[in-house]
């Protein structure tokens, strides 16, 4: 498979085709739902929301503040419960049988009266539910507050996990999916080279991950779920967020784009770039062919039906003098977030590994390589996102690395 396999859909097709989308990752739903026997599910959380329906509402603000949920059902009904005042902005989707006004599960969004909204927000639940089907008595939930639950429990309902069935059915991609993957994928892609062009002497961290930020949004985006621009000093350990530390010629600046993107589809490769136009030091080219190496080392191991203990067993050894600052996974899924599977390191000696399981074709994979050290206080993030099919793995990102910093692999 190669990314011209891949249809690329012009404007008009990708913004036309968009109930087919949704329609068809609402019946994957579904399907996931008969998979796991679960007759109905209640779910808060934006992307899922989103996954199943479509339906978009003040996203971020919607991940901290359970204002909105949707009532799924196998063979039923999809009912989503939406914000005060915005129970308009669904109207229309093909995914949607009803739209009511959403109670607020939190302190705020209750006006500080979760005992009664919560109790409100059970009857709403229990009403439907039994309209729909007595002999209902389980709702599988992802993450509303303990008051729902515990007012839901007391309806008389078996309370149980939908994020095990969701994540192992959102894990598979569709084919409908892909033209907004890579679409998704070719917006950030400029996105980055913006930032890249833009990273100059003088110029703080933030002002530079702003020019990334600007674009992502200038292009549909959603939002960038982490600030991981980092830049010199910085770079060591990972994990350190963008912030006022000015940009010096000859720093080591790492990018990880982890962009919610084009109709939510996130968007998450790294690159580690030489600010300004000078040489890069013997460290840093070390550095970097090493994360190299570890990314092009793994990204071979991955096919479909591999497990996850053999991946993580053949995985790139990483060297004592890293080992200790290491990226903590070798990978993980992707879709609309960093998704299922999480695949740890192989650590163990007496043969166990923490998770079952095996790639399976219609995954999104993202490779990770960090290696860093004390003795220069710099880091080399490099990432790229990988699309498991029949045959192999597909790499999805293909933003150029930085010549000035390559060298041969060590």
């Amino acid at each position: 498979m190669e990314l011209d396999d891949i249809p690329r859909l012009n404007a008009a097709e990708l913004h036309g085709g968009r109930h087919a989308l949704y329609l068809s990752r609402l019946a994957h739903v579904r399907e996931g739902m008969r998979m796991h026997n679960v007759a109905v599910m209640l779910v808060c959380d934006p992307n899922q929301i989103f996954y199943a329906t479509g339906a978009s509402n003040m996203q971020l603000w919607s991940t901290r503040t359970p204002a909105r949920y949707l009532l799924l059902f196998q063979d039923g009904p999809s009912v989503l419960f939406d914000h005060v005042g915005g129970v308009h902005l669904a109207q229309g989707l093909p995914t949607i049988t009803d739209i009511h006004k959403a109670e607020g599960l939190d302190y705020v969004s209750s006006g500080g009266d979760m005992a009664s909204a919560s109790a409100r927000f059970a009857a709403d639940i229990t009403s439907l539910v039994r309209d729909h089907d007595t002999a209902i008595d389980t709702i599988h939930i992802d993450r509303l507050p303990y008051q729902a639950v515990d007012a839901l429990r007391a309806k008389g309902f078996e309370v149980r996990d939908a994020l095990e069935p969701l994540s192992l059915t959102r894990s598979i991609k569709q084919e409908i999916e892909l033209p907004y993957v890579m679409e998704a994928m070719r917006r950030v892609e400029e996105g980055v080279a913006r930032l890249e062009n833009k990273a100059e002497p003088d110029k703080t961290e933030v002002e530079t991950w702003a020019e990334f930020h600007y674009s992502l949004m200038a292009k549909e985006g959603q939002y960038a779920s982490t600030r991981l621009f980092q830049s010199g000093p910085n770079t060591f350990p990972y994990f350190q967020e963008a912030g006022g530390r000015v940009l010096q010629k000859g720093d080591l600046l790492c990018l990880d784009t982890d962009a919610v993107a084009f109709e939510n589809y996130a968007v998450d490769f790294s690159r580690t770039f030489l600010c300004g136009n000078g040489r890069a030091t013997v460290d840093q080219k070390l550095l970097y062919a090493r994360a190299r190496e570890q990314l092009e080392w793994n990204a071979e191991l991955l096919r479909p039906h591999v497990e996850y203990r053999e991946l993580a067993e053949k995985a790139w050894n990483v060297p004592e003098e890293h080992l200790q600052s290491r990226y903590y996974c070798v990978g993980h899924g992707l879709g609309m977030a960093g998704e299922f599977p999480n695949i740890p390191h192989h650590d163990t000696s007496d043969g166990t590994y923490p998770l079952e399981g095996k790639l399976e074709p219609g995954m999104i994979i993202c490779i990770e390589s960090y290696i860093g050290w004390d003795k220069s206080n710099e880091g080399v993030k490099l990432e790229d996102q990988f699309l498991i099919h029949e045959t192999g793995a597909l790499r999805m990102s293909n933003y150029s690395f930085d010549e000035r910093l390559q060298t041969r692999m060590i």
